[in-house]
């Protein structure tokens, strides 16, 4: 998300964006202001929380006068299997990954409505294409979300706010070197050997970078992209193996 923000910095936005904990997100809104020049918003708020996404709206709303630019993305859930997970973990899921974004979205959407247009670029996972082992929380939830932006592009396009999603395979991030370092453990190898079968995987031989995920985020938030909407975008370096 760090790297998105400091893209749209560069594009000219003026950018908003929150976390939980407030240490790194300031540092990570001082960084982008001195690199960019952009002025930016940072609010410490849980977005799985419906009182966490009000506030950041409401902030970000009066601070730049408007919403026209929505980038949806709560981080992953918990891993683990149907029976390893707990009724509230199941709830925890909902709360960051589906309803996380669909709050956002009704926040957001009055302001483009007002503004005559928008575009909104939630992230999502290959798991939407493939499902992932060990990750049924995730699998799940995030299905939710292509369900959720499929139907907000036919909802909202005649307003002409256009609702995408990206789908990253293997991508430098920490939750990538945790879920790694998860199955590492389960397989008894070292974490530099998974994160290299990963890569191996890959065809294109390695992972890849958050600046490559964020360039993509950026086209599709653009007028570049102003045909394009109900699309989930894979950004996978031809991991994902379906035909469709």
């Amino acid at each position: 998300m760090r790297a998105t923000a400091l893209a749209l910095g560069r594009e000219g936005a003026m950018v908003a964006i929150c976390a939980r904990n407030e240490a790194p997100l300031e540092a990570a809104a001082k960084a982008i202001r001195n690199e960019t020049g952009a002025e930016v918003l940072s609010v410490a708020v849980d977005v799985a929380r419906a009182d966490g996404v009000q506030r950041f709206v409401e902030r970000a709303i009066s601070a730049f006068g408007g919403v026209d630019l929505l980038v949806p993305n709560a981080g992953g859930p918990p891993t683990g299997r149907l029976e390893d997970l707990s009724e509230d973990q199941w709830a925890q899921a909902f709360d960051l990954t589906l309803q996380s974004t669909v709050r956002l979205c009704r926040a957001c959407v009055p302001s483009m409505k007002v503004r005559h247009g928008g575009a909104i670029v939630a992230i999502t996972s290959i798991s939407v294409k493939q499902p992932l082992e060990n990750l049924v929380l995730s699998n799940t939830m995030r299905a939710g979300v292509v369900g959720l932006v499929k139907t907000l592009a036919r909802e909202l396009g005649g307003h002409g706010i256009r609702v995408n999603a990206v789908a990253p395979g293997w991508i430098a991030t920490d939750r990538h070197k945790d879920l790694a370092r998860t199955r590492a453990e389960r397989e008894k190898k070292t974490l530099e050997a998974t994160l290299a079968d990963d890569a191996k995987e890959v065809p294109l031989g390695r992972v890849g970078r958050p600046e490559e995920v964020a360039d993509l985020i950026v086209y599709l938030l653009s007028e570049r992209a102003s045909y394009i909407t109900g699309n989930i975008v894979q950004i996978d370096g031809g991991l994902y193996r379906g035909v469709h």
